[in-house]
């Protein structure tokens, strides 16, 4: 087990590893926390999404990286005024484990202001428990200081990645996400330098007649990862609802003890387990819309879209991530709203290249600046701390090793945005069908002749009124739109293809396989 590279800075004063109750004690006591009339805690924060600009490496020479980076002088000194302002502050340690597998699971620790205790209370459910406090030394850790600018830097806001010590350092981000990624952005690098690939992906179990199928669900934030990690097909179970790894020879491993999910739009009637979860007591909320009598409204967007939840796996049912074997599927999902079909069947080479491609409408997850917006996010991974051509690369030669059946799976809509009446939404149920008919391999598929991959012919549960959505060219062609179908068909690949070609390691069969 490594030790921790950076001693901690000394604090005017520092609770190590309070309890769940203490945490939420404190939590309790900010200006900022509301209780609602479930017994949780929500808290409105000053900043509402993942502050990408203002995240850098900390490299030994930025210039030479495709990433966003600092100088190690430059990173020194932020950690220099970070440590000075530590010295007046009364901070809070939580150490847990990233990832359960004694073999393989990561000591991590978080190092926060208490002022900001919902943060600890809510990075203490997804981490992992220590069974061994005297003998724990952190490999990973994160220093957290969200009231502290710093002058030079977007919103005077700077997150820095020391990979090589070990090491995140937050300043002026009230935010949760920035404590979650900071350890997972770390941990990427870890499991890419032992020969695996880090997937931004939830996992589940799903129980058919020819035994248990476990399936990988890759995807952006806001693209609806959570939701098929967590709906209920033949009474499956979730495992994992953000990262796993995924080693040579197809070996799974978990991350997380808890999930931190989206809660714009929840309702118990499509999402009963992540309602019934983030609706105890011992849950914690973030910007969850609240009147004065503690009622929530998650479809209340008034003051974000990006309103969050975190609860530990212990609150539901959930399979037991121990157990996890090798991966049978995996889907990478692409909320869009033109011709991506609600489930296309990949052979490997176009598996890669759709899981280098990252395609997706951006939700207000990335923040105001991907809202709305298509983008292409390599693995759809924003949190793979290197060049991402390794990612397309890896994922093919772990494919060859252990062969995976991979799906793209269109969360959003066929034939145009919400307001065009012409179009199709993919609903809840439709991918809950997609997902079960995947696991069971009841699926017909034929070849599609413009992008190459497989397309559905029928989906148990999906009646054939709504066949729109698995073949977006009939769509298209029944309404008059063939030319306006072909222009994006043709748009598509050029994009596709000059993407590709901007990673210049990145194996020429992948490139290929969108031509």
């Amino acid at each position: 087990m490594a030790k921790q590279m950076t001693p901690l800075p000394d604090a005017r004063s520092v609770r190590v590893n309070p309890t769940a109750a203490e945490l939420k004690e404190l939590a309790a006591k900010m200006p900022n926390a509301r209780e609602t009339r479930y017994g949780n805690l929500n808290v409105q924060t000053e900043v509402l999404a993942r502050s990408k600009a203002s995240t850098f490496l900390v490299l030994d020479d930025p210039e030479s990286s495709s990433q966003q980076g600092i100088s190690r002088e430059e990173g020194d000194r932020i950690a220099r005024l970070q440590d000075e302002y530590i010295a007046g502050r009364d901070m809070v340690i939580v150490d847990g484990y990233i990832g359960n597998d004694p073999d393989f699971r990561t000591p991590a620790r978080l190092y926060i202001e208490e002022s900001n205790a919902n943060i600890a209370g809510m990075q203490n459910q997804l981490y992992f428990d220590v069974d061994d406090r005297d003998g724990f030394e952190p490999e990973l850790t994160v220093i957290y200081t969200p009231n502290l600018a710093v002058e030079g830097y977007p919103n005077d806001r700077v997150i820095t990645v020391d990979c090589e010590r070990g090491v995140t350092r937050v300043c002026s981000s009230d935010y949760f996400g920035e404590s979650k990624k900071g350890g997972l952005r770390m941990w990427n690098k870890l499991v890419y330098d032992r020969g695996g690939l880090p997937l931004h992906a939830g996992c589940k179990v799903i129980p058919t007649d020819s035994g248990d199928r476990v399936g990988l669900i890759v995807g952006l934030s806001g693209t609806g990862k959570t939701t098929t990690t967590f709906t209920r097909q033949n009474g499956s179970l979730p495992v994992q609802d953000d990262f796993v790894a995924m080693m040579p020879g197809g070996k799974v491993y978990a991350t997380e003890a808890g999930c931190f999910a989206k809660t714009f739009a929840l309702s118990k009637e499509d999402e009963p387990t992540i309602y019934g979860a983030v609706t105890r007591p011992e849950a914690y909320l973030e910007n969850v819309s609240q009147d004065d009598n503690g009622e929530l409204d998650f479809f209340d967007t008034s003051y974000t879209q990006n309103g969050r939840a975190t609860f530990s796996f212990s609150a539901i049912e959930a399979a037991d991530a121990t157990e996890l074997q090798s991966a049978d599927f995996l889907l990478i999902l692409n909320r869009n709203e033109n011709i991506i079909p609600a489930v296309a069947k990949l052979d490997p080479e176009q598996a890669a290249a759709y899981f280098m491609l990252g395609e997706t409408q951006g939700t207000s997850a990335g923040g105001a600046e991907e809202a709305g917006k298509f983008l292409r996010v390599p693995g759809t991974n924003p949190f793979f701390p290197d060049d991402h051509d390794h990612q397309g690369n890896r994922f093919l030669e772990l494919m060859a090793e252990h062969q995976l059946d991979v799906y793209l799976m269109n969360t959003g809509r066929v034939g145009g945005p919400e307001d065009d009446d012409r179009s199709a939404k993919v609903r809840i149920p439709h991918s809950s069908a997609i997902v079960k008919g995947i696991a069971e391999g009841t699926i017909e598929w034929q070849d599609d002749p413009d992008f190459g991959y497989q397309v559905a012919t029928r989906v148990p549960g999906i009646d054939a009124s709504d066949s729109a959505i698995l073949r977006p060219r009939e769509l298209y062609e029944s309404q008059d739109r063939t030319d306006e179908y072909q222009r994006i068909v043709d748009r598509l690949k050029a994009e596709r293809v000059e993407y590709l070609q901007k990673f210049p390691a990145l194996s020429d069969e992948i490139v290929a396989a969108v031509r």
